[in-house]
């Protein structure tokens, strides 16, 4: 019988994606971006996005859980920067064994609030659900954001020559970077409302993923330096490529507009870095990068 690991994550959503009948005309975006699109009024679309952290998988038993709260929130509000939005109404639900401590669910709440009221969201609703008592604590997300349609961002808008650019440094999240996100909205919101980015999405699965994933959406290959990698202080390029859960802004640039982009970036963000990593090419001239993040990896062979 095949399993989820023979075949990993991106395998398996198309294949469950195929058991779905055929999106109605008025989707304007669906399942393979960071966020669906859908109408929503004459000037904006409206943001559609889930997301979920397990203990055990996205953060260990022992974490202060207003850091965890945070995290929770702050991926969401980075899939919405990564589109050009801003978060909006957020439907939270949270399972939970029934022996578990009250304390520690209050102070998961707090963090979730703090992050909500940072970014300008709203909690309006959720559930609360049991989960055996030897399970750990998970917490899934429903979220709104808004986008002005002319701010919209997508992966698969990046064209032929296009430059690459990553924001901030990568790799080591594993020390425990992933729990403080801190999301691109202001950045992301920047390169939309001045037309600086064909293409983005956030950097949640590690360079050797994302970079791919964008590529792949917009019928192109890619070309990286990897020496160029802006990387976190003791962190190395492998760790960079593969460790994930950076969430900075992967994106593409007109080269004739890069020239501007740099200045103008240093001037208004001058504490983010933000550097050119490589270029969009041919599929058939494209590079190939492995590893990454994936939820169901494919097993090794014996």
């Amino acid at each position: 019988m095949m399993r989820l690991a023979d075949i990993g994550e991106d395998a398996l959503v198309s294949r469950l994606l195929a058991q779905l009948p055929e999106a109605p005309a008025e989707l304007l975006v669906g399942p393979g971006d960071d966020c669906a699109v859908v109408p929503f009024s004459v000037s904006e679309w409206q943001l559609l996005k889930t997301d979920a952290i397990v203990e055990g998988v996205h953060f260990l038993p022992g974490e202060n859980r207003r850091r965890v709260g945070w995290k929770a929130i702050a991926r969401v509000v980075s899939d919405f920067a990564a589109m050009g939005g801003r978060p909006r109404w957020f439907l939270i639900t949270v399972g939970i064994p029934a022996d578990a401590a009250i304390a520690p669910l209050e102070e998961l709440y707090q963090g979730m609030a703090h992050c909500l009221q940072a970014y300008g969201a709203a909690l309006v609703g959720g559930e609360t659900t049991r989960v055996p008592s030897q399970s750990g604590l998970f917490v899934s997300i429903a979220a709104t954001g808004i986008v002005e349609k002319s701010h919209l961002l997508l992966r698969s808008t990046a064209r032929r020559g296009d430059m690459v650019f990553v924001t901030g440094r990568l790799g080591g999240s594993l020390a425990g970077r992933h729990l403080d996100i801190q999301p691109r909205l202001a950045e992301a919101h920047w390169l939309a409302s001045r037309g600086f980015a064909t293409a983005m999405m956030d950097l949640s699965d590690g360079m050797a993923q994302d970079l791919p994933r964008l590529a792949r959406a917009s019928g192109l290959g890619f070309s990286v330096d990897t020496n160029a990698l802006p990387c976190h202080e003791g962190a190395s390029v492998a760790q960079a490529l593969r460790d994930g859960e950076d969430y900075e802004l992967l994106f593409t640039c007109d080269p004739a507009l890069a020239e501007q982009l740099l200045p103008e970036w240093r001037e208004v963000f001058p504490d983010t870095p933000l550097t050119s990593i490589g270029r969009m090419v041919d599929m058939a001239e494209s590079m190939h990068l492995s590893g990454g993040w994936d939820h169901f990896a494919p097993l090794s062979a014996p």
